[in-house]
C-alpha cells in the first residue's frame, strides 16, 4: 500500500518475482479492460481519466474472478487493492473463501513532492493520459482521504510494517523484504 508514486507496481512486481508468487495489480486490471475496451473497461475509464477511484463493486468482482485463478492459490501479492475500508471486509470474505490469510501489509512512504515528480515523469515517459499534474494531486487527496485510514485497520491487526519508499529500486526491495522478515519473526 501507499500514495500513488510510492513505487507499489514497481515493489510488487520484484518481490512477486522474489517471492515466486503472481502479483496482483488492480490498476493492470483497468488498464487491460481500458485497452480492450471492454464495457467495464470503458466505465473504469470515467473514473481513472478523473483521477477517483474505480467503485468498489467492480473492483470487488475483478479482485475476486482473479483470486481464484490457479496460479493464486499457492499464494499471491496485492497492488491497489484494497483502498477503501468496505473492501477491506470484502477482502476479508474473498480470502476466507479461498482459505488464505495475510501475511503482512506493506505501506510504502515518501514526500508528497517526490511523489508528484515520480508520476509526472512517469508520464511523460509512459504517455499516460490519466497522470497531470492536478490528477496527480488530486489523486493524493484521495489517498489520504479514502486509503490511508485502512493503514490503521491493519496496524491494529498487527500486520502493518511502513518502509520508505525513497531510493533506488533495489534499495527499496531490500527495506521490504527485510520488513517482511521483521514481521515473519
Amino acid at each position: 500500500m501507499g500514495p500513488p508514486g510510492a513505487g507499489k507496481g514497481t515493489q510488487a512486481k520484484v518481490l512477486a518475482e522474489r517471492l515466486n508468487i503472481p502479483a496482483v495489480s488492480t490498476g493492470d486490471i483497468f488498464r487491460q479492460n481500458v485497452k480492450d475496451e471492454t464495457e467495464l473497461g470503458l466505465e473504469a475509464k470515467r473514473y481513472m481519466d478523473a483521477g477517483n477511484y474505480v467503485p468498489d463493486e467492480v473492483t470487488n468482482a475483478m479482485v475476486r474472478d482473479r483470486l481464484s485463478e490457479a496460479d493464486a492459490g499457492a499464494g499471491f501479492l496485492l497492488d491497489g487493492y484494497p483502498r477503501t475500508l468496505p473492501q477491506v471486509g470484502t477482502l476479508d470474505d474473498i480470502l476466507a473463501e479461498h482459505g488464505h490469510k495475510l501475511d503482512a501489509v506493506v505501506a510504502l512512504t515518501a514526500d508528497a513532492d517526490v511523489l508528484v515528480d515520480r508520476m509526472l515523469k512517469r508520464a511523460k515517459i509512459d504517455g499516460r493520459s490519466d497522470d497531470s499534474e492536478e490528477v496527480v494531486r488530486h489523486r493524493q487527496d484521495v489517498y489520504t482521504a479514502e486509503t490511508k485510514p485502512l493503514l490503521q485497520v491493519y496496524a491494529q491487526r498487527g500486520l502493518l510494517v511502513e518502509v520508505d519508499g525513497v531510493g533506488e529500486i533495489d534499495e527499496v526491495s531490500e527495506r521490504v523484504l527485510a520488513a517482511l522478515k521483521s514481521i515473519g519473526e
